[in-house]
């Protein structure tokens, strides 16, 4: 039987320590080849029936993933794409609560409306803010910056409580931390991070009743019959949240259909407990050294203050993390291990 650790060694072999994740993700070997097969494809004049199916082996991957039914969920290209399509289904005025320093892709298309209240608070105090009036909380379950994690199941209950709807951008959770996509009103989250995929997918999970979304940009794909809408307007929108598709990426989806398929048989709770463990081992180290990280308890994701200016130096001896704000970010997967970890430690103590 296949050890996880034996699984991961032969879907990556990196030649530098990577820690940087939270940008985004190595590619596992069979996802590689999967990309060169769907170039073959169509280099040699093959019908493109296969990755087209791939879309949909995809879809129904990331609703397993997600604890809902495919029906449900929308296949896109990026999350401000997927914001954009709820951010337009707001009436003019109505209040959008957000947080402090999220990622742009979760704010932008509220802010770029012009006619919405985009009302803005700290990450903590986030469920306390929710008020009769606001129709809208968009937010990060875990923060690209710094890797807090959101109070989800308190968000959830302040915005019922008050009938507002909830957006959840699982972009630096799915992979490794519990996606119940059934618990909001909307979720999304690109896959090129911890689900191990390449740029260019995205999904987007809606209501049965698909809320208040009206498909704005529904091209061919969204058509019941999607061959059959190819020209003219669309006869029939999908009765499913593939109404709300844009037309995919396909090599994306090839790739990305492997990539699911090595998550799904690790495991996410094993890629969970791994995970930790090295940034737990981080935290620790960074102890020992007098340095501080910002509190982010639970997450993979550790940024430490003031040490991002050595980024550029650490890349130049092989090591990838990031710069976020003057804040070294460093973000661990499940390709990494205790010695990576170490080099890092070893690297900022000299």
């Amino acid at each position: 039987m296949e050890t996880f650790e034996n699984l991961v060694r032969a879907e990556f072999a990196p030649e530098n320590t990577y820690l940087n994740t939270a940008s985004n993700a190595l590619l596992p070997a069979r996802t590689v080849a999967a990309l060169q097969d769907a170039a073959r494809l169509r280099a040699r004049g093959h019908a493109l029936d296969p990755l087209f199916a791939d879309v949909e082996a995809c879809r129904a991957a990331y609703a397993r993933l997600a604890g809902v039914p495919a029906e449900r969920v929308a296949a896109g290209a990026t999350v401000a794409l997927h914001t954009s399509l709820v951010a337009a289904s707001l009436p003019p005025g109505a209040e959008v609560l957000t947080v402090e320093g999220d990622f742009t892709s979760v704010l932008n298309p509220f802010h770029t409306r012009g006619d919405l209240k985009v009302r803005t608070v700290p990450l903590e105090r986030l469920a306390d803010s929710v008020r009769p009036g606001t129709a809208l909380v968009a937010v990060g379950a875990v923060q690209s910056a710094d890797g807090r994690i959101a109070d989800l199941p308190a968000l959830s209950e302040a915005a019922r409580g008050h009938g507002a709807r909830t957006y959840v951008d699982f972009s630096q959770a799915a992979g490794w931390f519990p996606v119940t996509a059934d618990a909001y009103d909307y979720s999304v989250s690109i896959t090129y991070k911890w689900l191990l995929g390449p740029h260019g997918a995205a999904f987007l999970v809606v209501p049965e009743d698909f809320g208040d979304l009206t498909p704005v940009q529904a091209g061919w794909v969204a058509g019941e019959d999607p061959w059959g809408s190819c020209y003219g307007p669309v006869a029939e929108l999908a009765r499913s949240a593939r109404r709300f598709d844009s037309t995919p990426a396909l090599f994306a989806y090839a790739g990305l259909r492997a990539s699911l398929e090595l998550v799904e048989e690790l495991g996410v709770d094993a890629v969970r407990a791994h995970d930790l463990a090295l940034a737990d081992r981080f935290r620790a180290g960074l102890a020992t050294l007098g340095h501080t990280p910002l509190p982010s308890p639970g997450s993979p994701i550790v940024s430490v203050p003031g040490l991002g200016r050595l980024q550029p130096e650490l890349a130049e001896a092989g090591i990838q993390v990031s710069n976020r704000a003057g804040n070294l970010r460093a973000s661990f997967h499940l390709y990494n291990t205790a010695a990576d970890v170490d080099r890092l430690l070893d690297a900022l103590s000299g």
